[in-house]
């Protein structure tokens, strides 16, 4: 559910969607900004991005979502270079999304979390996703080794269904909710008090200087 006009937020965080193609980053970002699921699977060309806006505790938080397809990091040429690095600029927040029925998608999120952490800032906040949970009978990745690497990673972890609505909103509120706790915490430490923002400030912090760290105790889980 929105809240206001789309033009009236306190706060606007752009949060990215990688992994492999295939593993439903296109379908997770129209269940939660749309409430649409599309059947058909056609892979994304080029770079989308949705809005949506929720309330965290008293403020609304707009999440610019940016999708892309997933075969950026096998891609050598310059002009996707420039792309990936576009793509990832200004990010504080990232779903990092694998197929819980393909485990090649979950060997690789290795990698992808290693592109993750050399575009972006320290500080971002990430959440590893299980997506397709409903293909109960087609698991090939357990919950316990996804969660094994979350901790690792120091990242969040949960399960979710693009088809089922399952756990998406709450994926995505999570991430806002803690790169929101993040924002609060950099003003509280600058001397300001985020509790004061004139309604309406928009506050972007989309540059690498602009987040403090990030200090999570483990991870979360479905």
């Amino acid at each position: 559910m929105a809240y206001r006009s789309d033009d009236d937020y306190d706060y606007l965080f752009k949060v990215v969607l990688i992994g492999d193609s295939g593993v439903g980053k296109s379908n997770l970002l129209s269940r939660f900004t749309r409430n649409e699921f599309s059947l058909e699977s056609k892979s994304t060309i080029g770079v989308e991005f949705a809005t949506r806006s929720i309330r965290v505790e008293d403020k609304v938080v707009k999440a610019q979502i940016w999708d892309t397809a997933g075969q950026e990091r096998q891609t050598l040429s310059d002009r996707y270079r420039a792309i990936t690095s576009a793509y990832y600029r200004g990010a504080v927040g990232a779903l990092l999304v694998y197929d819980v029925t393909r485990h090649t998608t979950f060997e690789n999120v290795e990698r992808w979390m290693k592109e993750l952490r050399d575009h972006t800032d320290s500080s971002i906040v990430i959440m590893l996703v299980g997506n397709k949970a409903d293909l109960r009978h087609l698991r090939a990745v357990t919950v316990e080794d996804s969660k094994a690497f979350a901790e690792r990673e120091n990242s969040f972890f949960m399960e979710t269904s693009a088809l089922e609505s399952t756990n998406v909103d709450n994926a995505f509120t999570e991430v806002l909710t803690q790169i929101y706790r993040v924002t609060s915490r950099k003003a509280l430490d600058a001397g300001d008090d985020p509790t004061t923002l004139p309604k309406g400030q928009t506050i972007n912090i989309g540059t690498h200087d602009d987040v403090s760290a990030v200090k999570k105790a483990g991870c979360c889980s479905a």
